[in-house]
């Protein structure tokens, strides 16, 4: 280490979480120099310009207040491997979509290329941290691979797993409920879990900095987010209940949350959950439950990931069923792409499976949302879906992206509330009506329009879990 800096840290990976974590840490740490890697010159260049490759509230700012202080992005992955006291790995571990697995188990193959090149250009003994969410036991496999090393140096494997929400992970980092850091109980390990503790302690309180032995640690953010998926599902199954019986999920929501031992959060009825870890991370449990002979306990958390299909195609199917059994050739307004609100994230949204379904059926769809571009929604349409302008000319006239939410809904004969933008909570739902054809619909699948003053301007709505006044009279 040199006399300008107590420590230095490498991140392999600079995507959501490799970016975000190391520039808070940067900024909260100036002694301690932080280097971003990645093989991706673009994604690097991005990095370094003013236009981030990633949208997340407040990151723009903690990355400008340490940017070329102690805050750098870098492509030479081996340089600064040499340089570093502690190597985060924080790559993408995307589900296998063929081979042993396929379609449930986490692909850990960027993981070891990480370790088999710290092996390989290292020339002092390191710290590496498991940032990206694997399976159990993946650090025995990354300790094995970096104790094949012909220099003799010594590696200590932790495992410290991120809790981040997207659109709300700047606060998550700086203000975290809890730090994890799983490592072997040997002197050795626990020394390193102490050095990693260090640099949290240097904005967080101790009392939220945990350590636990490596598997718990591994096997704790699965579980988190199957957690909180479970709950979303456990919802979404009740307002299909109440949409056939009359009853307000809402209203059902705020009753159950007030018990203390259950909670309000993560009980809002939604068109379903998406991004990148919840679905990957359950179907990551199953397979490991599968793996351990656990059926019974694999098929519980897989019917949270069936749930979460049902209630996509229920939205689907609801508002072909409502626009009198067919969309063919009707023009539709999807407002909202992203998986969730203040992100532009598109990975497993609900709105790409509502589109396909539109699609399918004939529809002639507009999208607006603030901050998706377009090539993200057709890379990640292609990935997941199938689907693509290489593959279906026809999609790329079919599916337009407007400029603007007005041009969006202008001659529409629906509109699908898909994303909880807080801007499509004060449009001027009279001027949208005028523009539509009529009847007009409005299909909120996030709940948060005031259902009752769009009736009264023309609309007939239909919301998640709502009883519709046109099959209800006794409401």
């Amino acid at each position: 280490m040199s006399d300008e800096f107590d420590l230095k840290i490498c991140c392999m990976g600079a995507g959501y979480v490799g970016g975000p974590t190391m520039a808070v840490i940067a900024k909260m740490c100036p002694k301690i120099r932080v280097c971003v890697v990645d093989l991706s010159q673009k994604q690097i260049d991005a990095w370094n310009s003013d236009n981030l490759p990633i949208y997340e509230p407040g990151l723009y700012e903690v990355v400008q207040s340490a940017i070329g202080r102690n805050l750098f992005f870098s492509t030479d992955i081996s340089g600064e491997i040499q340089k570093a006291d502690i190597i985060f790995i924080s790559v993408n571990t995307p589900t296998k979509t063929q081979g042993i697995g396929a379609g449930r188990a986490a692909n850990i193959k960027n993981c070891e290329l990480c370790a088999r090149t710290i092996a390989e250009v290292s020339t002092t003994d390191k710290i590496v941290v498991e940032k990206s969410t694997v399976p159990v036991r993946t650090a025995e496999a990354i300790r094995r691979v970096l104790r094949c090393n012909d220099k003799g140096l010594k590696f200590e494997v932790l495992s410290n797993p991120e809790f981040l929400a997207e659109g709300t992970a700047i606060d998550d980092l700086m203000k975290p409920d809890r730090v994890l850091i799983g490592g072997s109980q040997s002197p050795d390990g626990l020394k390193a879990a102490e050095t990693l503790a260090s640099v949290y302690a240097n904005w967080i309180p101790r009392e939220r900095i945990l350590t636990t032995n490596l598997w718990s640690s591994e096997c704790s953010k699965l579980v988190a987010n199957a957690f909180l998926a479970q709950r979303v599902s456990s919802i979404n199954s009740i307002s299909a209940l109440c949409e056939a019986t009359g009853a307000d999920v809402s209203e059902i929501s705020r009753a159950v949350g007030m018990d203390d031992r259950i909670g309000k959060r993560f009980l809002q009825a939604s068109v379903g959950f998406g991004g990148s870890c919840f679905q990957k991370d359950i179907l990551n449990l199953v397979y490991l439950c599968e793996t351990y002979g656990l059926t019974e306990c694999a098929e519980y958390w897989n019917q949270v990931v069936k749930m979460n299909d049902y209630q996509k195609k229920r939205f689907s199917e609801k508002m072909v069923a409502k626009m009198f059994n067919t969309v063919t050739g009707k023009k539709i307004s999807v407002l909202g792409y992203a998986f969730k609100k203040d992100t532009g994230d598109v990975r497993e949204t609900p709105s790409m499976f509502v589109v396909r379904d539109l699609y399918a059926e004939g529809a002639k769809i507009h999208i607006y949302d603030p901050q998706v571009k377009r090539e993200d929604m057709w890379m990640e349409m292609a990935y997941t879906c199938g689907i693509s302008p290489d593959t279906d000319p026809k999609l790329e006239e079919a599916i337009v992206t407007s400029p603007d939410v007005y041009s969006a809904c202008d001659g529409s004969h629906a509109l699908a509330i898909l994303t909880e933008w807080d801007e499509f909570k004060t449009l001027d739902y009279e001027r949208i009506y005028k523009s539509m054809a009529k009847p007009a619909f409005i299909f909120d699948g996030r709940n948060i329009l005031e259902h009752e003053k769009l009736r009264q301007i023309g609309f007939e709505v239909h919301a998640i879990g709502k009883p519709d006044p046109n099959t209800f009279n006794d409401l």
